[in-house]
Order: C-alpha cells, then structure tokens, then sequence
C-alpha cells in the first residue's frame, strides 16, 4: 500500500513539474511573477516555472503597426482641422511596458496626440496644411524619449492627412475656384493682346515691306529714265547735221499730212523756209 501512495506521490511530482513547463516564442520575452510580484525576465525558448506560486507573462518584441483614429486640431488661427496618424512601435523594455503603466500603448498615443496638438497648434492653416514633412519630423524628435517612459521605441510615425472642417473647405474650394478663373481670364487677356500685337507686326511689317518695294521699283525706274536719258544724249551729242535736218524733214511731213496749215516759226528762219522740201509742197498745195 505504502508503494502504491510513493508511486502516486511520485505521479503527482511529475505531473506538477510537467505543469511547470512554458515556451516562450519567438521574438518574444517572459515575465515571470512570484505570488504576484515581478521576478525575472526570460528569454525565448523553454523556461520552468512553479506552478502556483509562479505565472509567466509574454510580451513581444516585434514591430506593431497601430494607426490613431481622426480628431480634431485648432491651428494658431483658430482653424479646425481634421487628421490621423499611423506608426510602427516595437518594445524595447518589457519591464517598463507591462509594469510601469496600465496601458503602455494608450499612454503613448496620448502623448503622440498632445506633441501633434502642440505642434500644430502653433501653426496657422495653411502653413500646417503644406507642411506635412516638417510636422512629421517635429513629431518623431518630440516622442524619443518614449522609451525610457514606457519601454516603447516609435520605428515610425506619419501623419497621413490633415483635412480642414467642412467649412473652412468649401471657403478654400470657392477661393481657389475664384484663382484659378482669375488665373484664366489674365491667361486669355494675354494671349489675345499677344495675338493683336502679333497681328499689327505682321501688318505693319508687310506695310514696311510693300514701301520698300514701291521705293525700290521707282529708284529702279527712275535709274532705268535716267540710264535712257544719258544713252540718248550722248547719241544727240554724236549726231550730225545730217541726223537732225532729217529730223526736221520727218517734221514737216507729218505736220503737212496733218490738218492744221499753220506753222509757227522764228523769224529768222522764215528765210530758210522754202529750202525745206516739205515746206514747198505745203505752198504748191496751198496755191492750187
């Protein structure tokens, strides 16, 4: 009987000692807790503990992506906007975030809401809204020391929009609508004084051109005249008597062929009249 109570004892031991075996995963820590209170941090892997008197915690170490939900911001100007966050936190000390805090993850986003709240707060709206960057810098020097408060290091943080409030966007809308129409009137103002202005060049040039021409046409004329003239003075300056007696000849003719009888002469070359063989015939034909 006796062995049978050693085995059962036995039995017990082993099954209390079975009971006391954990694995803690891996990327993972173990908290282990003696009637309640912290006593060592283990590693991942197979880990022993009393059944009991002893309880183990696992807290993670990896990357947790957590995005904080939209609320409200007033800028410097009293503007209202709208935004939300994302970012990527990983624990660094399990001690400090399971024990120093009730909710390490809560603390932390509400600290990340007061640094985002301040830092906009001292912008004004349209500063804020350009100027995404900046504010996600700011945020990310202003929430380094999370890990000393909450065993928490933030990998990443960004603020994904920043929306001004219905209002204040239908303002925005109907101004930016009014710019650009603006920006479109002065475009079209400018193209059609452009236009006007090229059209008078091209006119004007064209007048320029055609004065030129006609310029250029009588000064070519005018050489052409004046080319003739200096040929035909310099063939009078070598003709002979012969050429303009001839000449007279051609005269008379035509002026005896024509219809007027009067011919008007110098008195002086009254004389040589009858010398002239047109001048006989017109007489001889006066006569009959």
């Amino acid at each position: 009987m006796i062995y049978v109570f050693i085995g059962v004892i036995i039995l017990l031991i082993i099954i209390y000692l079975l009971c006391g075996l954990r694995i803690v995963p891996q990327n993972y820590v173990g908290l282990v807790e003696t009637l309640g209170k912290y006593s060592r941090t283990v590693k991942a892997g197979l880990v022993f503990i009393w059944p009991i008197f002893q309880s183990l915690r696992k807290v993670s170490l990896a990357l947790q992506p957590l995005e904080i939900s939209k609320y409200r911001i007033i800028t410097k100007d009293n503007a209202e906007i709208t935004t939300s966050l994302t970012l990527n936190y990983l624990v660094t000390d399990a001690y400090k975030y399971f024990y120093n805090n009730t909710d390490s993850v809560e603390s932390m986003v509400q600290l990340i809401r007061g640094h985002l709240r301040d830092i906009i707060g001292r912008m004004e709206l349209n500063e804020a809204l350009g100027s995404t960057s900046e504010i996600n810098a700011q945020l990310s020097k202003a929430i380094g020391d999370l890990t000393d408060i909450y065993g928490i290091q933030v990998v990443r943080v960004n603020v994904d929009e920043l929306l001004p409030s219905p209002e204040i966007q239908k303002a925005m809308d109907k101004q930016l609508t009014a710019d650009r129409e603006k920006t479109a009137a002065i475009a079209r103002a400018e193209g059609e004084a452009r236009n006007i202005e090229l059209t008078t060049k091209a006119k004007n040039d064209a007048l320029v051109a055609t004065a030129k021409a006609n310029a250029e046409a009588v000064k070519t004329q005018a050489d052409a005249d004046a080319y003739r003239i200096d040929k035909l003075q310099q063939a009078l300056d070598k003709a002979g008597d012969g050429y303009f007696r001839n000449q007279s000849l051609d005269s008379f003719n035509q002026l005896a062929q024509g219809p007027n009888n009067l011919v008007v002469l110098d008195k002086d070359e009254i004389t040589d009249l009858g010398k002239i063989p047109a001048a006989k015939k017109i007489w001889d034909q006066s006569e009959d």
